[in-house]
């Protein structure tokens, strides 16, 4: 099936921009978003903002239970220590 839209100038260009910035063609770019509509999910710009802990539990939620275990318990308090190797801090 082919679907012929009517643009303004405006939304013609806002629509080349977005697929640019993205790095796709316009097409490619139309039929992801349409292919998120069909899916029941919201359109990439129309996503609720998200606190940086949830963006971390939604990308650490397919960790492995036996590297989790391994994680440092003291992580948020000495971070300095386990990003740039400095002593731990007495807390």
């Amino acid at each position: 099936m082919t679907i012929t839209l009517p643009l303004k100038p405006q939304e013609e260009a806002s629509l080349i921009a977005m697929a640019q910035a993205k790095g796709l063609t316009v097409d490619a770019f139309v039929r992801e978003e349409l292919d998120r509509i069909l899916a029941g999910k919201q359109p990439a710009g129309d996503r609720p903002l998200q606190t940086a802990a949830d963006i971390v539990l939604e990308c650490m939620s397919d960790a492995p239970a036996e590297d989790m275990a391994k994680m440092p318990r003291d992580g948020a308090s000495q971070h300095d220590h386990y990003i740039y190797g400095w002593p731990k801090r007495e807390v």
